[in-house]
């Protein structure tokens, strides 16, 4: 079975598997401890009527992105007009981590900070 394959899906909700992962660790501003976090992103899929709430057209694919282990939920589904536009915007998590860089400060598992700024 391929990776984008607009048969996998669950009561119009897609069955997907992760297919990228980035482990990283977070704290919040002024505190020393930290805590895992992984972000992931997973298979891209085509979209199916009545499944969105706008008109797309044929070959249009989303694709969800996670990150787990924050406080806070996030987790999102983006779209494209093929499955390789949805991947590669779900895929850029560089934006998404520059954001939650008001709140925390992001590093590697290694310990070294995420960004260098």
């Amino acid at each position: 079975m391929s990776v984008f394959d607009p048969k996998r899906s669950c009561q119009g909700k897609h069955v997907a598997e992760i297919i990228a992962r980035r482990p990283l660790q977070y704290s919040a501003k002024g505190e020393s401890r930290r805590h895992d976090i992984e972000v992931r992103v997973y298979s891209p899929h085509a979209l199916v009527e009545g499944t969105v709430s706008f008109d797309f057209p044929a070959g249009a694919a989303g694709c969800r992105y996670e990150i787990v282990g924050l406080p806070q939920a996030i987790d999102e589904v983006v779209y494209g007009v093929d499955s390789l536009q949805a991947l590669q915007l779900a895929s850029d998590v560089e934006p998404r981590l520059r954001a939650l860089q008001r709140k925390y400060d992001l590093y590697f598992r290694t310990g070294e900070p995420y960004f260098e700024d």
